[in-house]
């Protein structure tokens, strides 16, 4: 069976690169009719952030990726979280040290600060490799009664893979294809750290293998770790049982330089974390798409298009087609740039599949502070007038006021080109009509004023830029006649009255 996971650090908000990895996770084991795995990635317990676990869990409900296994679901494979796994890894690192594979480290960080400086003085790449590990305190390098009392007297240690000098490391990637790496370019990683607890390296092997791992898919930036994890599965005798691996493109800049980060979002204005975060130790706060009012289905089929597409370039896919679309291979090696404005036309394609009632929900209670005199029962209806410019659910009320209160200020580039005394006349007439009017729907009011115009020997249109303006303040909207219908006849024709007398200045 297909077993995927998803490994995130609790070491702070989740990116939104973090949420494609677990998108393209989640696609991958539901269109294999596999397992998805979500594992809490905990051994760097100092850059450890309380409650990134629960924000991670809360982002990926929100976007509705499901785990069949986690720490908030349980199943047959865990504990799932690092932390609580800490006995497994040790034996696995002496496992290694007795085969030969690794060795004790006793240098202080003083020391290993002196050989990076040495070798970057003498332009040699600083690293802790077949050669520089000559020089230092270790296991191979210290004679063995040392590093016994060492070890006996509790001397604080690391635990380093002992990489052979010079071997090429192959594998294949699921996207990239062959990878081939020399151990020249690779150092000596370290795999338990003073404290007891498994670097990532170590950690991430030993639970690919006893979860029964098949595929890892995950981000580029793991892409030079590879090498490493593959010389892992080899030493600890798992090369039969090593999964697939696929490494995702970056998600980049808008501009495509560089990969996009949270000052990218704070920059140009559009959220990079799914959900708003509150920095505990400086309480500052980052909005995410779901306050931004980007709906989970818009965010899914946009981040689901940034490095993946099908051979017919198609773009709109529910769920369910993404779970049937989506093929592996066809995940782009190269990265892929942001785009604000399709991630708005995603959002605003999904916004219009929303029936009125479920998008006046959304924004009910942001309606009710606003205007707490309006009457909410209406506001399905002011929701079909307003949806189509909308791009966001909050749009439906903000980008209308005039829908639910009565206007205050008038655009001032209409007042200046539309009104005028002559105008004043006729909307003084008009209102008039408006009041004689027994159906006041917008068929009948369209005709009474293209009559009225006739009569006058004008276009009905002519007035359509003033009776907007009296009844909405507004210069442009959603079609006037429709508003009309939606106020009612004694709000229209009591707004014309008023803003009758608050535009006698500018007769």
């Amino acid at each position: 069976m297909v077993r995927v996971r998803f490994a995130p650090s609790p070491t702070g908000p989740l990116h939104i690169g973090g949420v494609r990895t677990a998108l393209y996770n989640y696609l991958f084991a539901r269109k294999n009719k596999g397992k998805l795995i979500l594992r809490i990635e905990d051994t760097d317990q100092k850059r450890y952030v309380k409650g990134a676990e629960d924000y991670i869990i809360e982002s990926l409900n929100w976007l509705g990726i499901q785990f069949d296994e986690g720490p908030h679901t349980g199943g047959d494979y865990g504990p799932y979280r690092q932390s609580e796994r800490k006995p497994d890894y040790r034996q696995y690192a002496d496992d290694l040290i007795e085969k030969g594979h690794a060795y004790y480290a006793f240098d202080t960080s003083e020391e290993l600060n002196e050989m990076r400086e040495r070798l970057e003085a003498s332009k040699m790449m600083p690293k802790y490799d077949a050669i520089s590990r000559s020089t230092m305190k270790n296991s191979l390098s210290l004679p063995e009664d040392e590093v016994k009392r060492r070890l006996a007297s509790g001397d604080d240690y690391v635990i380093r893979i002992k990489l052979p000098r010079n071997e090429e490391v192959r594998f294949h990637d699921e996207i990239r294809g062959w990878v081939v790496v020399n151990t020249t370019q690779m150092d000596d990683k370290v795999l338990l750290k003073s404290d007891g607890m498994p670097t990532y390296h170590l950690a991430n092997i030993v639970d690919d293998f006893k979860m029964e791992i098949t595929h890892v898919i995950r981000g580029e930036e793991w892409l030079p770790s590879a090498p490493l994890h593959v010389m892992l599965y080899r030493y600890l005798g798992w090369e039969d049982k090593m999964p697939k691996f696929a490494h995702l493109p970056l998600l980049l800049k808008p501009d495509g330089n560089g990969k996009l980060s949270k000052r990218d979002g704070d920059r140009l204005g559009f959220p990079v974390f799914p959900l708003e975060w509150k920095d505990p130790s400086t309480e500052v706060v980052s909005t995410g798409y779901r306050e931004e009012g980007y709906l989970p289905e818009a965010v899914l089929n946009m981040l689901a298009l940034l490095g993946w597409h099908t051979a017919d370039n198609q773009e709109l896919f529910s769920k369910d087609k993404l779970i049937e679309a989506f093929d592996i291979s066809r995940v782009s090696k190269s990265g892929a740039k942001f785009d604000l404005k399709k991630a708005q036309w995603f959002n605003h394609h999904y916004l219009m599949q929303l029936a009125n009632e479920q998008i006046a929900s959304l924004i009910q209670d942001e309606v009710k502070i606003a205007y707490p005199s309006f009457d909410l029962s209406r506001l399905s209806a002011a929701v079909e007038l307003t949806k189509e410019k909308a791009i966001f659910p909050s749009e439906c009320c903000t980008n209308a006021p005039y829908l639910f209160q009565r206007p205050t200020l008038y655009d001032e580039k209409t007042v200046a080109k539309k009104w005028s005394s002559e105008m004043e006349s006729a909307m003084q007439e008009l209102v008039a009509h408006f009041k004689d009017t027994p159906a006041f729907i917008e068929a009948d009011l369209d005709a009474l004023v293209e009559s009225y115009a006739l009569v006058k020997d004008n276009k009905k249109f002519y007035y359509f830029p003033a009776l907007r303006l009296v009844t909405t303040g507004a210069g442009g909207g959603p079609p006037l006649f429709k508003i009309f219908e939606f106020l009612g006849k004694q709000e229209v024709c009591a707004r014309i009255e008023e803003s009758i007398l608050n535009l006698k200045q500018h007769a």
